[in-house]
C-alpha cells in the first residue's frame, strides 16, 4: 500500500536519512523539522487565534502605552528622535506608515501632565498592565506554562519595565547618534569604498534592534526561566521573518493600491489591522522556535496535552511533596513548579493540576514568588492524605450512589486497604527520613 503523501513528508522530516548526508544535510534536516512544527502549530489554529487576540487588546491599550511611555521619553526631550525609527516600523504600510507615525508624535506632543494625574494615571497603568498580562498569557501558552504570575509581581514586574523600557530606549537613541557623530565614522561613510558597507549595516540595526527586543520579550514574559541562547534563537528568527514580512507586506501594499482605494478611509485601519496581527503572529512564531529550541523533546510530538495515568500521578504527587519537604527542611534552598518540572522532565502542564489540588487540600503553600511550602506541619501530613488527593481528583457528588456489579464494590474496598497499608501511618517527615538515610 502506498503511504499518504503527508506519511511520506513525515518520514523525510524525521527520517535520519538527511544526517548522513554530512553537515549539510544535518543543517537541512534541523531547518525542515522547525518548519515542519511551526506549520502544525500554525494549522492547529492556537497561534493565530491568540495573535488576534493580541490584536484586540492593541488596540484597547495603543493610547495608554504610548501615552505613558512617550510622557516619559518627553520628559528626557529625545521623543522626537523617535520619528525615523517609528517611520521604519511602520515602513510596509506605505503612506499609510507615514500618517500613523505623525498621528503618533502629535498624539505624544498633545500629552500633558494632567492627562497622567490622579484617575487618569490609574487608568492608563491598570490599561497598560492589562496589555502586557495579555501577552505573558500567550507566552505562557507557549511554554506549557499553567499559572501567571502572582499580582503582586505582575504589578512590580510590569511597571519596571514600563519605567525603564522608555530611558532603555532613550540611551539605545543617544548611543546610535554620539556613534554616528565620531569623526571617524563620519570619514569612512564618506569613504568611497567603505562608506556603502556603512550604509548596508545601518540599515540592518533596525532589525537588530527589533531581534534585541524578541530576545528580551522571550527572556522576560514566559513565567519559566528561559535560556539566553534559546531566547537569542527565537529573538534573531523573529528579527529575520519580521524583516522579509515587512517586505513583502510592502509589496503587498504597492501593487493593492486599487483594492485599498475601495475601502477609502478604512484603508488606513484595515491595512493596520492586518500588519498588526503580522506582527503578533511572527512574535509569537518566534517564541515557539525558542520553546523548541530549549525543549527539543517536543519538536516532533507538538503541542499535545498530556494523559497521565492513575500511577504516574500518585507517585507525582509524592515525589512533588518529597522535594518540597526537602527544600522546607535545608535553609538555603527554595523550589518552584519551574525547578520541579525541570527534575521530573514533565512539563509544569501537567504537574499544574496536581499542584493546584494539593494546594486546595492544605498540604502546599504557594507564595508571592511561586516558591512551593508545606502547608502544615510535615510530621503530621500522612502518606495517606497525599495519595488520596490524586485518587479523589475528579469526584463529582452524586444523589444516588452507583450501582456496582456484584463483587466490584469488594475489590474497590480491598485496593484501598492495601494502598492504606502500604502507606501506613508514614507522614511526609518519615518519608524524608527514610530516604535521606537510603542516600
Amino acid at each position: 500500500m502506498t503511504p499518504s503523501p503527508a506519511k511520506m513528508i513525515e518520514k523525510l522530516v524525521w527520517d535520519d536519512t538527511l544526517y548522513g548526508r554530512g553537515v549539510p544535510g544535518r543543517v537541512v534536516a534541523v531547518a525542515l523539522r522547525y518548519f515542519y512544527a511551526v506549520i502544525r502549530d500554525l494549522a492547529s489554529g492556537q497561534l493565530t487565534m491568540r495573535a488576534m487576540s493580541l490584536v484586540y487588546t492593541t488596540l484597547l491599550s495603543v493610547v495608554p502605552l504610548l501615552a505613558f511611555s512617550f510622557a516619559i521619553l518627553k520628559g528626557f526631550g529625545v521623543f522626537k528622535q523617535l520619528e525615523p525609527f517609528l517611520a521604519e516600523l511602520l515602513a510596509p504600510l506605505g503612506e499609510q506608515g507615514t500618517q500613523i507615525t505623525a498621528q503618533i508624535l502629535e498624539l505624544v506632543e498633545n500629552v500633558q501632565g494632567s492627562v497622567l494625574g490622579g484617575i487618569g494615571l490609574v487608568f492608563f497603568v491598570y490599561t497598560a498592565i492589562s496589555a502586557v498580562q495579555k501577552i505573558e498569557e500567550s507566552f505562557n501558552y507557549v511554554w506549557y506554562v499553567s499559572k501567571p504570575r502572582s499580582f503582586a509581581r505582575r504589578f512590580s514586574e510590569y511597571l519596571i519595565v514600563l519605567l525603564v523600557g522608555p530611558m532603555v530606549m532613550v540611551t539605545a537613541i543617544g548611543m546610535i547618534t554620539s556613534i554616528q557623530s565620531i569623526t571617524v565614522i563620519q570619514f569612512l561613510v564618506n569613504n568611497e569604498r567603505l562608506g556603502p558597507i556603512f550604509v548596508l549595516i545601518g540599515k540592518f540595526v533596525p532589525y537588530l534592534l527589533i531581534s534585541g527586543v524578541f530576545t528580551f520579550l522571550y527572556m522576560f514574559m514566559p513565567n519559566t526561566r528561559v535560556n539566553l541562547k534559546s531566547a537569542l534563537v527565537g529573538g534573531v528568527a523573529g528579527g529575520f521573518m519580521w524583516a522579509t514580512m515587512g517586505a513583502i507586506f510592502t509589496t503587498f501594499i504597492l501593487y493593492s493600491t486599487r483594492t485599498l482605494q475601495i475601502y477609502a478611509g478604512f484603508a488606513v485601519a484595515i491595512t493596520t489591522l492586518f500588519w498588526l496581527y503580522l506582527n503578533w503572529l511572527i512574535l509569537l512564531i518566534g517564541a515557539q522556535l525558542a520553546f523548541y529550541h530549549q525543549r527539543p523533546a517536543f519538536l516532533r510530538i507538538g503541542r499535545h496535552e498530556p494523559r497521565l495515568s492513575n500511577s504516574t500521578r500518585e507517585r507525582l504527587a509524592l515525589n512533588i511533596m518529597y522535594l518540597v519537604g526537602r527544600s522546607f527542611r535545608d535553609a538555603d534552598k527554595t523550589i518552584t513548579i519551574g525547578q520541579i518540572s525541570e527534575q521530573l522532565r514533565i512539563p509544569t502542564i501537567a504537574l499544574n493540576p496536581i499542584v493546584v489540588n494539593l494546594e486546595m487540600a492544605g498540604l502546599l503553600i504557594s507564595t508571592d514568588k511561586e516558591e512551593l511550602l508545606p502547608g502544615r506541619e510535615m510530621s503530621r501530613m500522612r502518606l495517606q492524605d497525599i495519595l488520596n488527593v490524586v485518587r479523589s481528583q475528579g469526584e463529582t457528588v452524586s444523589d444516588r450512589s452507583p450501582n456496582w456489579a456484584e463483587g466490584i464494590d469488594r475489590i474497590g474496598t480491598q485496593l484501598e486497604t492495601a494502598v492504606a497499608r502500604v502507606s501506613g501511618s508514614r507522614t511526609l517527615a518519615d518519608l524524608l527520613d527514610e530516604l535521606a538515610t537510603d542516600d
